[in-house]
């Protein structure tokens, strides 16, 4: 199995409630965020005869580690201390191992893992694994006011969410192969 996440972009109003609940939960340091919201702006004016019509659009991504198929901060760890469950496919860090050289921070397109300034050591979305094992949903889904984040074994989600693995906004998703779906507001595409 191979866990993934839903972002349904097309309704999200960017609260950021996802990036507060995984910041409490893990209490994360000032600029060290798991979780990001990013807002997107567009569009314009344009002269219709007489009149101005507009095509002026906004929409957010919510974004964490996307535990990918094939995780470049994995691997270009050097110590191993990155890794990617062989049951879950969760990407987690062991930070008794971890040096903080920031490879796979340097490594990784969607900027996931984080130093911890204070530890000296990277830390990153787990997925909050403990409260997976507890059968409770990460703290970004369960906080997420519009129920607009969904956490799950990336198979099945797909079966249940039309979306996209990247959106214009994204990186390439070959170069690692996410375990996300976006499902993306229509000026995204």
């Amino acid at each position: 199995m191979q866990m993934g996440f839903v972002h349904e972009s097309n309704f999200c109003t960017g609260c950021k409630t996802c990036v507060i609940a995984c910041k409490d939960k893990h209490e994360s340091a000032v600029g060290e965020n798991f979780r990001r919201v990013s807002q997107f702006e567009g569009g314009g004016f344009a002269k219709a005869g007489d009149a101005y019509v507009q095509n002026v659009y906004t929409y957010s991504i919510s974004i964490s580690c996307n535990h990918c198929a094939e995780p470049k901060c994995v691997q270009n760890c050097p110590t191993g201390a990155m890794h990617k469950d062989a049951d879950t496919g969760i990407v987690s860090v062991n930070q008794d191992i971890c040096i903080g050289c920031g490879y796979c921070a340097w490594s990784c397109p969607y900027g996931a893992p984080q130093m911890n300034k204070k530890k000296g050591v990277m830390g990153k979305c787990d997925m909050c694994r403990d409260l997976l094992d507890e059968g409770k949903d990460p703290a970004c889904v369960a906080a997420c006011p519009l129920h607009l984040l969904h956490c799950g074994d990336i198979e099945k989600l797909r079966e249940e969410f039309q979306g996209t693995a990247t959106c214009k906004v994204m990186p390439d998703p070959e170069l690692t192969h996410p375990s996300v779906i976006v499902v993306p507001h229509k000026n995204a595409l």
